[in-house]
């Protein structure tokens, strides 16, 4: 049975995850085959891109049917990182077409602080979260934590308890959402380095709910 299967959907530099992976100690697949993910007992869902491309990519490769599957019907746990993130929401102002809608938030643009400050556009670098609440993706995570980020768009939600993270840039906006098997992170584990180290190292520990 497959561990942990990561998307290949020609908008990520997956093997980038796959080395972070093998780095903290466990086996991954790279699969661009959605037949593949079938016996996966997780799932990373990465992206570097826009929404549009990224949702169509998804289901011009055939993985649609079978993540809403693993997410919905199965309930496999499932990282989104940055763009495959994004995807988890409902809709983004960066596109026209419906997300994944798997998460009930959608995704914005950045928009100038209110207090008057200027911020540029992408959010691009090292940065710092604040958990918000516990979830095992944050267990034993150092503090403070940091992380990298490369990004025009964020998540905002109406559900009080669907953030886990926090990042200030000019204001707070929220940088990662959880839900039951679902986790959608805003910034890059497989490029923060010991921060992300135990984020990826975390995420492959979480029971999977596939016999």
């Amino acid at each position: 049975m497959i561990d942990i299967a990561i998307i290949d959907y020609g908008m990520c530099n997956v093997q980038s995850i796959a080395n972070m992976l093998r780095k903290a100690g466990y086996d991954s697949m790279i699969t661009r085959d959605p037949s593949e993910i079938e016996a996966a007992q997780k799932i990373i869902l990465p992206g570097v891109g826009t929404f549009d491309e990224g949702i169509t990519a998804l289901e011009k490769r055939g993985f649609r049917e079978a993540l809403d599957r693993k997410a919905h019907t199965e309930h496999v746990p499932i990282l989104g990182i940055c763009l495959g993130a994004q995807l988890m929401t409902q809709s983004s102002e960066e596109g026209r077409l419906p997300g994944l809608a798997w998460l009930p938030a959608t995704t914005r643009k950045f928009r100038p602080p209110t207090d008057g400050s200027k911020i540029k556009t992408p959010h691009m670098g090292w940065n710092y979260i604040r958990p918000t609440r516990p979830h095992d993706i944050f267990k034993d995570l150092p503090q403070p934590a940091r992380f990298y980020f490369l990004h025009s768009y964020h998540f905002e939600t109406e559900s009080p308890d669907l953030p886990i993270a926090e990042t200030i840039y000019g204001e707070s906006f929220v940088s990662g959402l959880a839900q039951d098997n679902l986790i959608a992170l805003q910034f890059h584990p497989e490029k923060s380095h010991r921060f992300g180290l135990q984020v990826m190292s975390n995420f492959a520990r979480i029971p999977s709910r596939v016999a």
